[in-house]
């Protein structure tokens, strides 16, 4: 889920600009993603689509990532979910540990803190990113 309004991204769009075909299976990939609305695994994501071989759901996801529509969120046991990024901007994340919901959010604090940390630091700060994770308000495993 996205917290702020920003548009989606076109990934087929994506997939053309980076110079890829865009195949039968990487349309119903695309098709699938475009439907959710939280975070999830690739391995998740192949389930849903056993016509896809799992290695095409692995790059595709993978192509998707460099091409910067799809974030790759480190999780605390040290797997990884994706979520769709809003389109045109800086952003972290919010993931919660017990339903995996990813949101979005801006904080103009934070990116005054890095251009601070990087006054005080040797070498140039060349990109970070930030998530934080929390039993979100939403999550049925929190009683709500």
């Amino acid at each position: 889920m996205f917290g702020f309004s920003d548009p989606r991204p076109d990934l087929i769009a994506a997939l053309e600009k980076g110079g890829y075909r865009v195949t039968t299976p990487r349309r119903a990939i695309a098709s699938l993603l475009e439907q959710k609305h939280e975070g999830f695994s690739v391995e998740a994501l192949s389930d849903e689509l056993p016509s896809v071989g799992r290695a095409t759901v692995y790059r595709t996801i993978k192509l998707l990532h460099a091409a910067g529509v799809v974030c790759k969120l480190a999780m605390l046991n040290g797997s990884h979910k994706y979520s769709l990024c809003g389109v045109g901007h800086h952003h972290h994340h919010t993931v919660c540990v017990e339903c995996g919901a990813v949101e979005e959010f801006r904080v103009d604090a934070v990116e005054r803190l890095i251009r601070q940390i990087s006054e005080d630091i040797s070498g140039e700060i060349v990109s970070h990113r930030l998530e934080l994770y929390v039993n979100c308000g939403a999550c049925p495993a929190n009683g709500d």
